[in-house]
């Protein structure tokens, strides 16, 4: 059993650490506030390769490992959950399902523009009545000659408002759910009956770019399909597997950051003529802090670790996920209590690291559905319907 890292993991974690510190971290604060964060952002990254580590370099990524993924996404993290969610859709929910499963045709098309930032990619899911319960799609795809013709809503999609691809999800046979689940792979631009309008009010991941999809009687051509219809839940399925590991190692990112910030307010902050590290009950915040998470670092470590090796991979992305999104919160709760006051402004990171956390345990699989998957591997026995 090996801790450490290969040369080229260390280096790919330095160099998106570096990044991260000087292009991101001082002005995720000013992002936060405006609601956004300058797309121009991703082209710098899609030139450094950030935007496609795990791609194969024949179609315009790194070609490196899911560690070194997982390594990206908390050095990003670490600066801005904003940045990193609009990075870890674009990679994790995007570029490694039409890797997956796309055509090579739909591969040589897609890849090298995200991967090179020049196109944004979204994952169209969720709707109104579909999240925990995915197989509920109520967007409709009808097949006319060689098209389809697609209806229906999407919410909370990720980088929906600058998408120039979008993956959706539509049901072909009315209440035959996963079975009867297709994917389409579509480009957006131009495209009579598809809109896609910001969403805001949102208490966290501010700078993050959130839409709806509404599509009336788009037509698409069979050949825009991502996988074969009736595969559209597998292909979803695949696709959350990668989703939740670059959620899980985000968070472990920003509780990192909501350890370091209170370790060093501590040491500076005085009561009583002494610095409030030197409270015992501020040392034992700090303690768990540090030791959830580490936890949560190995967890999300052993995930990569396992598709590394080609492995099933389910279990220990959920494990991950689950643990590290909650970890993520109790973190940046503790971080809020350790700066009193302060911490409840915004002049100070614990505020915002905490309102971005909050939605990691809702996206790509809330933490009861984390545990329904748990359970079900554990007994055998399945609590969904």
């Amino acid at each position: 059993m090996h801790f450490s890292f290969t040369e080229q993991q260390q280096e790919v974690q330095n160099f998106a650490r570096d990044f991260g510190r000087k292009h991101i971290a001082p002005y995720s604060r000013e992002w936060d506030l405006q609601g956004s964060f300058p797309r121009e952002l991703l082209l710098q990254m899609g030139d450094l390769g950030l935007l496609g580590v795990p791609i194969p370099e024949t179609y315009g990524g790194m070609g490196l490992d899911y560690l070194s993924e997982a390594l990206v996404f908390e050095e990003i993290g670490y600066c801005d959950s904003s940045v990193r969610t609009t990075l870890s859709v674009q990679m994790s929910l995007v570029e490694l399902t039409i890797l997956a499963w796309g055509t090579e045709e739909q591969k040589q098309h897609f890849l090298p523009k995200l991967c090179s930032g020049e196109w944004v990619g979204c994952f169209g899911l969720t709707e109104p009545d579909a999240g925990s319960d995915p197989a509920n799609q109520q967007t409709i795809a009808r097949r006319d000659g060689n098209d389809w013709i697609l209806n229906g809503q999407k919410v909370w999609i990720s980088n929906g408002n600058w998408a120039d691809v979008a993956i959706i999800f539509a049901q072909t046979e009315p209440g035959s759910r996963h079975k009867g689940m297709v994917a389409f792979l579509i480009e957006t631009a131009g495209r009579d009956g598809y809109e896609a309008p910001l969403m805001g009010n949102k208490l966290g991941l501010k700078a993050s770019n959130t839409s709806e999809i509404f599509m009336s009687d788009l037509r698409v051509s069979d050949s825009e399909r991502l996988g074969e219809v009736g595969e559209g839940f597998k292909v979803a399925m695949s696709a959350l597997d990668n989703g939740r590991m670059g959620v899980a190692a985000g968070c472990v990112g920003a509780a990192q950051h909501a350890l370091d910030v209170s370790v060093q307010y501590a040491q500076e902050r005085q009561t009583f003529n002494k610095p409030i590290a030197s409270r015992q009950l501020v040392q034992a915040m700090l303690a768990d802090m540090y030791t959830e998470t580490e936890a949560a670092r190995m967890l999300v470590y052993k995930a990569a670790w396992t598709k590394n090796q080609g492995l099933e991979s389910t279990i220990p992305v959920s494990m991950a996920k689950y643990y590290a999104s909650e970890v993520a919160k109790k973190v940046a709760d503790m971080a809020i209590q350790i700066h009193g006051g302060y911490g409840y402004s915004n002049e100070y990171d614990p505020e915002r690291i905490w309102r971005d956390a909050r939605v990691a345990s809702l996206y790509e699989g809330t933490s009861q559905i984390q545990q329904l998957i748990l359970g079900r591997h554990l007994t055998g026995i399945s609590a969904f319907v």
